[in-house]
């Protein structure tokens, strides 16, 4: 490559397929595919590999500090590979999931998972917002389970759970462990760091950060994983364009010093809602009253406490409180946009209770995904929106 071209970017290839010189020479790149497949030399298909894609999931792998990342068409995508890599229809094994996960997962695990592949699962509940490691112990040692999924961070309240203890009982007794990871980030906490067999994050969310791509990244240091992620994919045919690799690559740049920001903001903003009138209760981890905040302490090493934050407006009874939101909600969508997604840049909102009806104690909790616009300008749109 000549000296005077930029090599921090790759250029777009739209290439489906791409060309071979002989027949010699398309064995080699066959065989060679087999054998290397996350950094082959040369490529044949773009469903297979594509350079500008594979350059996306190199700087994805650095953030992640994991020996390989793959790129899917979306977080769902990612979560469906990492559990299938992981199943066999010939090994039967039941999967253990936490209860404080993403919606869409549970949706999942009844849809695809049991009604699809027949595949059993179960799910293991909090005590007092809080996971029973004891509990837990009692489950993982019966041998019933080859798989443990979690997150660190839920979604939407936010209970933080002691993963890397979790993380250590599902070794002791061979249980393979799986972690969403899209709201801690790998700027809090990298799980692989820790021994977690596969991480996951929705790259639609931070990584990419703009609300512009829809992605999803599964990433680990197992060899044998790495294959087989590869070939789950190409066959599955869950693979991610390259236009909107490039773009990822290019906002990856900003990664750190987004999510610094991101993190700085939600901490201030949380301190200030705190103390208004109008919120009878913030959830956030990084505020003393919160059920988890020294395990969020210990994991994430006082680097921040994330970037998501839930409150609940003050009210009466709950038709008070549904009242409440409505005003609130319009009062405040032009500023704060009500976009049902997380972690761009600037601030948007969700009322949990319109879209978790079922996992929502009160019609009045906001989910709040804190951008990085100067802070005095959230706070001033939420002041405006609360009085």
């Amino acid at each position: 490559m000549d000296s005077n071209i930029n090599q921090s970017k790759m250029p777009v290839y739209r290439d489906a397929g791409f060309s071979f010189n002989s027949l010699s020479d398309i064995e080699q790149i066959f065989a060679e595919e087999k054998n290397n497949p996350w950094q082959p030399k040369s490529f044949i298909y773009s469903r297979y590999r594509n350079p500008t894609v594979g350059f996306a999931e190199a700087k994805l792998a650095e953030i992640e500090q994991s020996q390989w990342s793959v790129l899917s068409a979306s977080g769902m995508a990612s979560i469906d590979m990492a559990i299938s890599i992981l199943t066999e229809a010939q090994m039967p094994s039941r999967i253990l999931f936490f209860s404080e996960i993403y919606g869409g997962t549970i949706s999942y695990m009844n849809y695809v998972l049991k009604r699809k592949r027949g595949i059993d699962f179960d799910i293991f509940y909090p005590e007092k917002e809080v996971y029973n490691l004891h509990a837990l112990e009692n489950l993982l040692k019966s041998g019933d389970y080859k798989i443990l999924y979690f997150e660190a961070v839920s979604n939407p309240f936010l209970l933080v759970s002691d993963a890397i203890a979790i993380i250590k009982l599902a070794k002791k007794y061979q249980v393979k462990t799986i972690i969403d990871n899209t709201f801690a980030t790998s700027f809090l906490w990298k799980p692989l760091a820790d021994g977690a067999d596969l991480v996951i994050h929705s790259v639609t969310k931070y990584l990419s950060g703009h609300g512009s791509i829809t992605a999803g990244v599964l990433s680990g240091n197992n060899q044998e994983l790495l294959h087989q992620a590869i070939e789950y994919r190409k066959w599955a045919g869950a693979v991610m364009n390259p236009d909107d690799a490039a773009r990822l690559s290019e906002q990856l740049e900003t990664f750190e010093l987004r999510m610094l920001q991101h993190n700085l903001n939600a901490q201030k903003l949380a301190n200030y809602l705190e103390n208004h009138s109008k919120i009878s209760k913030i959830i956030f981890p990084g505020l003393a009253s919160h059920p988890s905040h020294e395990l969020a302490k210990n994991l994430f090493q006082n680097k921040g406490f994330g970037a998501m934050l839930t409150f609940e407006i003050d009210g009466k009874n709950n038709d008070d409180k549904k009242l409440a939101v409505i005003k609130y909600l319009d009062k405040s969508k032009n500023s704060i946009p009500i976009i049902p997604t997380l972690g761009e840049t600037h601030t948007i909102q969700l009322p949990i209770y319109a879209v978790w009806k079922d996992r929502s104690p009160s019609p009045s909790y906001i989910r709040l995904s804190v951008g990085i616009e100067p802070i005095e300008h959230i706070i001033d749109h939420l002041k405006n929106a609360l009085s």
